[in-house]
């Protein structure tokens, strides 16, 4: 068995990173479904739905929810769900997030939840040019 994930984020962000990975890596090696949530979303109604994708995705080993940004609608309909003991959520989702959890999808749900959470925060750098390194103009 392995951990299932559930990407839930604004428009079609989720199913777009979720066609890169597929594109990078070839194949899935775990159960991944990405969800798109609208602006006017009724949480009423999408958390009774988004807990029984998770029951539907869950093949035992639990559910690790990637969601856009902390705070937006789906990141509130996200964290509604980890009331469910086997459910974990870590929002700032990025591609470099996403290859990680694919790449260790063999890790239980604590150390796969790392893994997302490292794989986001490592992915983001800043790619500017060392003083030393920049062109020189050309007065001489």
């Amino acid at each position: 068995m392995t951990v299932a994930v559930i990407i839930i984020t604004h428009g079609n962000i989720g199913k777009a990173l979720l066609n890169a990975a597929k594109n990078t890596l070839e194949n899935l090696p775990m159960p991944c479904r990405a969800i798109s949530i609208k602006r006017n979303a009724d949480p009423d109604v999408l958390i009774p739905r988004l807990q029984k994708t998770c029951e539907e995705m869950d093949q035992g080993d639990g559910v690790l929810v990637l969601t856009d940004m902390f705070g937006s609608t789906p990141s509130n309909l996200s964290n509604a769900l980890r009331e469910q003991r086997s459910i974990h959520v870590v929002a700032g989702l990025n591609l470099p997030m996403l290859i990680r959890v694919l790449n260790y999808s063999s890790l239980p749900l604590d150390e796969l939840r790392e893994k997302a959470f490292s794989g986001g925060r490592e992915g983001v750098l800043n790619c500017e040019c060392p003083d030393d390194d920049k062109p020189q103009s050309d007065k001489e």
